[in-house]
C-alpha cells in the first residue's frame, strides 16, 4: 500500500466514520473535500478508536501518581545525558537527525527501571518499526501499558503553528493493538545544530485530551509523474 493511497484512504474513512452522514451518490472527491472541513477539529482518541478499534486511556495524575514519578526521574535523566558534550548525539548533524538519539536515551532509562520494559511497537505483521506513531511501548512493573512519543523543539518555537505531531492509521504496519495510555514528551532545546544542541526542559501530554486536524492531500511522486506517456517534450540526452 502507498503512502498516496494510504492517505487518501484515512480521510476517506475518517469523512465516513466521523462525519455526518450523506447522500450516497455523491462524488467521492466531493466527499472528501466536505470532509476537510467537518473534521477540522477531532479527538484524537476518538479517531485512534475508530480507526484501530483500541481506547485511549485518560491519564488520572491522582492514579498514575507513581508512574509519573518515575517518568519525571527518566526524563530528567535524559536531560543530563544528551546534554553531556561526549553524547553520540552532538554528532548527528542537523536537529531532526537528532530525535533519535533522544528516543534511544529515553529508552534506554526506561529499561533501567525494574520491572519496566520499554520497546519499539510491533506491526501488524510481527516486526518491529521505528518510523510512524507510536514510537514506544512500555510495559510498567504495575502492569501499565502506554505509548510514548518523545519530540525535540526549539525553545523559541513553542507555540509555532507548524506541524509537528502527526498519525497515519495503516492496515499491515499500525503499531497500536490495545487499549493503552497515550503520551507525548517534549524536550526544548536551543542550538541551530547538533554540536550546539542543548536541552532545555520537558513537558509530559496526556494525548487523550489532544485535538487534532485532518488534511486531505493529494500527491504524487516522481514515479507517477515522470512517466514515459506523460513526459510531452524534454532535453537531449547527456552525452
Amino acid at each position: 500500500m502507498t503512502r498516496r493511497s494510504v492517505l487518501l484512504g484515512l480521510a476517506t474513512a475518517a469523512a465516513l466514520a466521523l462525519a455526518p452522514a450523506t447522500n450516497a451518490q455523491e462524488d467521492p472527491v466531493l466527499s472528501l473535500l466536505r470532509s476537510r472541513d467537518a473534521l477540522g477539529s477531532v479527538s484524537f482518541a476518538r479517531v485512534v478508536q475508530v480507526t484501530t478499534g483500541h481506547k485511549v486511556r485518560p491519564l488520572d495524575p491522582r492514579r498514575h501518581r507513581q508512574l509519573l514519578t518515575a517518568l519525571s526521574g527518566v526524563f530528567e535523566a535524559t536531560l543530563t545525558a544528551l546534554n553531556a558534550p561526549g553524547h553520540p548525539i552532538h554528532r548527528a548533524g542537523r536537529v531532526n537527525e537528532a530525535s533519535r538519539y533522544l528516543e534511544d536515551e529515553i529508552r534506554r532509562q526506561l529499561n533501567l527501571l525494574p520491572g519496566w520494559s520499554c520497546t519499539v511497537p510491533l506491526t501488524a505483521e510481527g516486526r518491529e518499526q521505528r518510523s510512524g506513531y507510536p514510537d514506544l511501548r512500555v510495559h510498567t512493573d504495575r502492569g501499565v501499558v502506554f505509548f510514548l512519543d518523545p519530540k525535540l523543539y526549539r525553545a523559541d518555537s513553542r507555540t509555532s503553528s507548524l506541524r509537528t505531531f502527526y498519525y497515519e492509521p495503516r492496515t499491515l504496519t499500525g503499531k497500536i493493538h490495545e487499549d493503552a495510555l497515550h503520551l507525548l514528551v517534549g524536550f526544548a532545546h536551543t542550538g541551530n545544530d547538533a554540536r550546539t544542541l542543548h536541552l532545555v526542559s520537558w513537558e509530559l501530554i496526556d494525548l487523550s485530551r489532544l485535538t487534532v486536524q485532518l488534511k486531505a492531500e493529494f500527491q504524487a511522486s516522481n514515479r507517477d509523474v515522470y512517466q514515459p506517456g506523460l513526459v510531452i517534450k524534454s532535453s537531449a540526452p547527456a552525452p
